[in-house]
């Protein structure tokens, strides 16, 4: 087993900024659309790396698409850390169904255990928000996204039931301490999470009542991860060395490693973004086309901008990428 303090400070971090405080877990609901991307795999990787190392506590991991087996692949990488009983969301209503043209997904499902065998099975992702964020104290719950915002709007939208008696915009008002999100392209862009379900994300991220960090499309654009994993000949039957092991070949693109978008959304979550980001101040406008532009006068959101070159948390997240269970 790798130890994840080791990891970090062998790779420069020294500190963790105010949104992780020494000594405190960081209470993760952790939102993906795990494929057709998998960046995904690596930022589940991180986050349960996290939760061993006792920085975080993961209230849930929640599917923001609908493809058939998505709840049994968040299972699989629930499991394969030892946490089979943290709750699964799916949505239950109108969404998005896309899914990997590599078929890691198909083959984690068929050589890896998993409780859940179909959607049908998964608690619905709004009723799940909602309970889980009454049952918190108040401004104690990190919401990290790495997939469509689907969920966010839903869950905005929603209202006062037996779960709570606050609609949905004042349950995460009160509940939710940030937001950190991988979507945007920064200061102005059009990028897939915000743009593949826009009616949702102009819903959720225009309307956001409280800090939002964005990690866009140009923070994980040269961060390359992946190829350490493959060829580590240490870790054997591991579901985020076969994802990898299985897509980056049948990608050019991904030579020399996959993109890390939603490793970073992670990283920045739950360690904070220092010393490797500054913030830049405003407020996202998402258009009806999915197109984001910033508003640099206005207060309450912020973006990743680079400080630190990106090898350095390249080499972070290749690292905690090969994080073993603990036994």
């Amino acid at each position: 087993m790798l130890l994840l303090g080791g990891l970090l400070a062998g790779c420069g971090q020294q500190t963790a900024t105010k949104e992780s405080s020494a000594g405190n877990k960081v209470a993760v609901i952790f939102d993906t659309d795990i494929g057709p991307d998998y960046d995904d795999v690596g930022a589940i990787a991180l986050l349960h790396a996290f939760a061993d190392s006792g920085q975080a506590r993961i209230l849930a991991t929640v599917a923001s698409n609908k493809y058939e087996g998505i709840a049994g692949v968040l299972d699989v990488f629930n499991t394969y850390f030892n946490r089979p009983d943290i709750p699964i969301g799916v949505p239950k209503g109108p969404g998005i169904d896309m899914r990997d043209n590599q078929h890691w997904s198909d083959s984690l499902l068929a050589n890896y255990p998993h409780r859940i065998k179909t959607n049908a099975e998964a608690e619905d992702a709004v009723t799940l928000y909602r309970k889980l964020l009454a049952a918190e104290p108040d401004t104690s719950v990190t919401i990290v996204t790495v997939g469509f915002l689907t969920n966010m709007a839903n869950l905005l939208a929603s209202q006062a039931d037996s779960l709570s008696p606050l609609n949905g915009r004042d349950l995460v008002k009160q509940k939710v301490k940030l937001l950190v999100s991988m979507a945007g392209k920064f200061p102005a862009g059009r990028e897939f999470n915000v743009f593949i379900d826009s009616t949702a994300s102009v819903a959720a991220l225009n309307n956001w009542p409280t800090k939002v960090i964005y990690s866009g499309f140009e923070i994980g654009l040269n961060v390359k991860t992946g190829l350490p994993i493959i060829h580590n000949e240490n870790i054997q039957h591991s579901p985020v060395k076969d994802a990898f092991r299985i897509a980056i070949p049948k990608s050019p693109e991904d030579s020399a490693g996959r993109m890390s978008w939603d490793e970073t959304a992670v990283l920045v979550a739950v360690h904070g973004y220092g010393p490797y980001y500054t913030l830049q101040s405003g407020k996202i406008n998402v258009a009806a086309d999915g197109s984001n532009t910033w508003d640099s006068t206005a207060t309450g959101q912020y973006y990743l901008v680079e400080k630190a070159p990106p090898k350095e948390v390249e080499a972070i997240i290749n690292r905690m990428m090969a994080h073993q269970p603990m036994r």
